[in-house]
């Protein structure tokens, strides 16, 4: 395959070659149309002139004698004869009158008017044009007027100039082939850098960039190919993350499962001790089952590539359902549930999805809140959407951990024991779930006062 270069190289020498043919067919034109006709019109203008010098009757000798004296001082060469046969003793190379004035030439001259030829003249190597006006009294042909006058060729006309011509031409191809290679490689750079990135690239250099010095269609290629990149390195990063995450998630309640099971097995956990065993075993295969189920919902609802269909749902009943979901829950910890929802709340959701938002936020709430305090869930109308506020009086969250409280196994305390039943992904499923839903959230916290969550959910248009 060609290099691109090669490829402008051969369409520059084309349009050279194209150039070079187009200038000479164009010289041929202008020599026909400029030199060669107007050479002729001349030439029938001044043959016309000398017609009116004719008074009619015999040609005389002081007539021919008048434009014999013109002829010396005019760049033609002109004569006057009685008969077109002493032409032959006049001009000084041979001359067939047959073919000089044939019957069709003779009537158009007695017509009165002119007869124009163009041939090659041996003697004077080069094209003659000749052109015979008649001198006709009473449709007799008493005489005619000869012009006749050698063109020159194209290289006689351009010969002072053709060594200038071809000179310059040489050096303008010199300069022109020069500026086109600097510029070939101007051009190319930006591309080769792009391609050398590319290959970087695939090889799994990930951290690799091109300069960007224009704004030109390269210079926005490689703008793009920078922000791919700095994309493309993210994500890998972020795949990283989570799968060392994922790892380590799993890894924790995998070494408690078996090494209490071996522990089990090989008889070395006493009798008094084994009911609370097996209740921690069962404990962290229900963890590894809900960060399982978690993760393929993760993975299950970035896959997902068509809409899902969303229809009318009574907002309160819903938030009721979710309450008594989670009451015992709350109840292990004396937490108070207060439910405050405005009844004539219609939204448009899907109420598996609906509830699993709910179910999250204030499991939350539960995990993260004293015992003996309340979360209150109040549910009111928007700006035309439905507002739900879950607040809670627990240990709130710092606030250069709120911007990331959405994100996959963040944990506000990273030294907080997992025996407080958080993956990490509870709200980064809310997030995904509200996208869905064409809701959003908001959350608020103070530390040691409680966080309060604000869903924003559209409500059901009326028709």
């Amino acid at each position: 395959m060609k290099k691109i270069s090669t490829r402008i190289w051969i369409l520059i020498f084309t349009f050279l070659i194209i150039t070079v043919v187009f200038m000479y067919v164009l010289t041929d034109f202008l020599y026909e149309r400029l030199y060669v006709e107007d050479t002729e019109d001349m030439m029938i203008e001044v043959g016309t002139k000398l017609q009116t010098m004719y008074a009619g009757g015999k040609v005389t000798d002081e007539f021919i004698a008048d434009i014999e004296h013109y002829s010396n001082y005019s760049n033609l060469n002109i004569f006057a004869v009685r008969n077109p046969r002493e032409l032959s003793a006049c001009v000084p190379f041979d001359i067939d009158y047959e073919t000089l004035i044939g019957p069709e030439d003779r009537q158009q001259l007695l017509a009165g008017h002119y007869v124009q030829k163009i041939g090659y003249e041996p003697r004077f190597d080069r094209q003659l044009i000749s052109v015979v006006l008649p001198l006709v009294d009473q449709n007799r042909l008493e005489g005619i007027i000869y012009i006749y006058f050698p063109l020159a060729k194209i290289s006689e006309l351009a010969n002072e100039q053709v060594t200038f011509l071809v000179g310059s031409a040489l050096l303008f191809l010199i300069v022109i082939s020069f500026l086109i290679y600097k510029g070939i490689r101007h051009i190319m750079r930006p591309l080769s850098e792009l391609q050398r990135a590319v290959e970087e690239m695939s090889d799994g250099n990930y951290g690799t960039r091109v300069p960007v010095n224009s704004r030109d269609e390269i210079g926005r290629l490689s703008s793009t190919f920078n922000k791919m990149a700095a994309s493309i390195q993210q994500e890998d990063e972020a795949q990283k993350t989570f799968l060392a995450t994922v790892s380590h998630e799993l890894r924790t309640p995998i070494s408690y499962v078996k090494g209490y099971g071996e522990a089990l097995h090989n008889g070395f956990i006493q009798e008094e001790q084994k009911e609370e065993t097996i209740q921690l075993i069962v404990r962290e295969a229900n963890r590894m089952e809900r960060l399982t189920n978690e993760l393929l919902q993760l993975a299950r609802m970035e896959n997902e590539q068509t809409e899902i269909t969303l229809y009318p749902i009574p907002l309160a009943e819903t938030l009721r359902e979710v309450q008594k979901i989670l009451i015992h829950q709350a109840e292990k910890k004396r937490i108070v549930l207060k439910l405050e929802a405005d009844d004539a709340l219609i939204i448009k959701a899907d109420e598996i999805k609906l509830k699993q938002i709910f179910i999250n936020i204030i499991e939350n709430a539960i995990n993260y809140s004293n015992e003996q305090s309340k979360i209150e869930i109040v549910a009111v109308e928007n700006h035309n959407s439905a507002q739900i506020t879950i607040k809670d009086y627990g240990i709130g969250i710092p606030q250069e951990d709120l911007p990331h409280v959405t994100e996959r196994f963040y944990r506000v305390n990273k030294a907080r024991g997992r025996a407080d039943g958080g993956s990490g992904l509870g709200l980064s499923i809310v997030e995904q779930l509200l996208k869905q839903l064409y809701g959003k959230i908001e959350i608020e916290s103070k530390v040691e006062k409680g966080t309060t969550v604000k869903i924003t959910l559209p409500l059901m248009e009326e028709e």
